[in-house]
């Protein structure tokens, strides 16, 4: 028998406030194991939270990306279960009242565009850590995460198989990213996934059992605990078996997921409206406010680079896989138009430049050389004042002596040479110490030019006009 793969993904992204959701505390990562606490995130008798601004903030900034509805009034619940790392003995969440609902993200797989459907995007605390490994017969708990600020987002079952599982996941981590809700950091746990995934026999409508998976932590992780995951089940349903319906660990060394423990169903955490928490209302005028803060995202700027800048697909995707590296290529594009150059004519170099010659150089280029010497520097390009060779020893210069591009190029007599009366004699003497290739050019081995070219933009220093070098070439070997 053959199966439709339903799988449905739930994501935490930790949000990027100051501090924890409902105490001043830091989340510093890596800090010293139960330093980043207090009476407040500890759960201790006496206590009251106090809700963080910003981390409403920004959920609702990212619910209005993901096209969500934000409610009038959301409210927070007490989730409870029993972990050593849970200090109160419940979480507090958000359950029958989230903040966001009712959004969708669309995703391209296979040259086809494909809208996922987003159930809900809620607030929530983070638990603690438990800690195993390293301990001989014991365990520790640390609780430096109980109550890290965490957004979760809940797709409807719309998910067909993993690839289109991933291309979700990239896809909203680089929104997260890009509006700086969430720094996307897997490694660290800020971002989150556990797909939910059934199998159902195909051309039937009734949903499978489904099965949870967690611990993972990379997009290669979760695709292969997610490939590992459908052969198991069909594995099962193919023998006659039964799935239940539970949580499953991802073993990265076996290749396999595990049992953890039966899937817990709503009523198992006895949800109730946190008593210390008044219903949270929604201002239109606050969520209005918000929504004019939107930046551009990852998939409109592509479109944006490729329409108006006539950059390549690839090219696009390279500068906007970061948003900090997409603001620079902006920001040097609008220097140089600055500088009379048309989008158009430097855009190509501009992004040529961002993509591979400064990374060389720099790691954090954006950071040493403002986007608007980048822009100037291209404008100079083309209108002729310096030749291409020249750019990339300007920019090692920038970077080695810290003066503007402006300052090197005066100081070291970087002017692109076009007076014909200099090149000539630069061409002659070129002509003269290589008579062998001349001769052969001559005989009709006309790939030798590029030789002659390149021997007189060294002779040069690099000035010489590029233009005005091939037609003086074309015409001298001719004679």
């Amino acid at each position: 028998m053959t199966y439709d793969v339903v799988i449905g993904l739930e994501v935490h992204a930790q949000l990027l406030t100051s501090s924890k959701l409902f105490c001043g505390c830091s989340m510093v990562f890596g800090a010293a194991p139960n330093s980043q606490t207090c009476p407040v995130c500890l759960g201790l008798p006496g206590t009251l939270p106090v809700l963080n601004r910003q981390a409403v903030e920004l959920a609702i900034l990212a619910g209005v990306a993901l096209h969500c509805a934000v409610a009038p009034m959301n409210q927070f619940a007490r989730k409870h279960y029993f972990y050593p790392d849970l200090p109160k003995g419940y979480q507090i969440s958000q359950y029958d009242r989230p903040i966001c609902e009712h959004g969708w993200l669309e995703i391209g797989q296979n040259g086809t565009t494909k809208r996922i459907r987003i159930r809900r995007a809620h607030l929530e605390e983070d638990a603690g850590k438990n800690l195993h490994e390293g301990i001989a017969g014991a365990s520790h708990v640390d609780v430096n995460r109980a109550g890290t600020p965490l957004l979760e987002i809940v797709t409807e079952p719309d998910i067909s198989s993993p690839d289109e599982a991933i291309a979700y996941l990239k896809a909203l981590r680089e929104i997260l990213v890009y509006l700086a809700v969430c720094d996307g950091n897997m490694e660290e746990g800020s971002f989150r996934c556990e797909p939910n995934l059934s199998l159902r026999p195909v051309g039937t409508e009734a949903f499978g059992t489904k099965v949870e998976l967690k611990n993972i932590n990379s997009f290669k992780f979760a695709k292969a605990a997610m490939e590992y995951e459908i052969k198991r089940q069909t594995k099962v349903l193919d023998e006659g078996g039964t799935i239940t319906q539970e949580t499953r660990l991802w073993d990265t060394e076996k290749g396999e997921t595990a049992v953890m423990r039966s899937k817990e169903e709503a009523h198992d955490y006895r949800y109730f409206h946190d008593p210390d928490l008044v219903p949270l209302r929604m201002p239109t005028a606050m969520v209005d406010a918000i929504r004019t803060t939107l930046p551009d995202l990852p998939e409109a700027l592509r479109t944006r680079f490729v329409r108006e800048f006539g950059l390549t697909e690839q090219t696009a995707t390279v500068l906007t896989a970061h948003p900090v590296v997409a603001k620079y290529f902006l920001a040097s594009v609008t220097a140089a138009c600055a500088s009379g150059a048309v989008p158009s004519d430097v855009s190509r170099d501009l992004a040529n430049w961002i993509i591979g010659d400064l990374p060389g150089l720099s790691k954090e280029f954006w950071t040493v050389i403002p986007a608007a010497e980048i822009g100037s520097l291209s404008a100079l390009k083309h209108r002729g004042a310096i030749s291409g060779p020249i750019v990339k020893r300007v920019l090692e210069e920038r970077l080695k002596t810290g003066q503007s591009v402006a300052e090197i190029i005066q100081a070291k007599g970087l002017t692109q040479v076009s007076d014909e009366g200099a090149l000539d004699t630069i061409i002659d003497e070129v002509m003269a110490k290589n008579p062998s290739q001349v001769a052969q050019y001559r005989s009709g081995k006309e790939a030798v030019f590029g030789f002659f070219v390149g021997q007189v933009m060294k002779s040069s220093g690099g000035k010489a006009n590029p233009a005005t070098v091939n037609a003086l070439l074309k015409r001298k070997l001719a004679a």
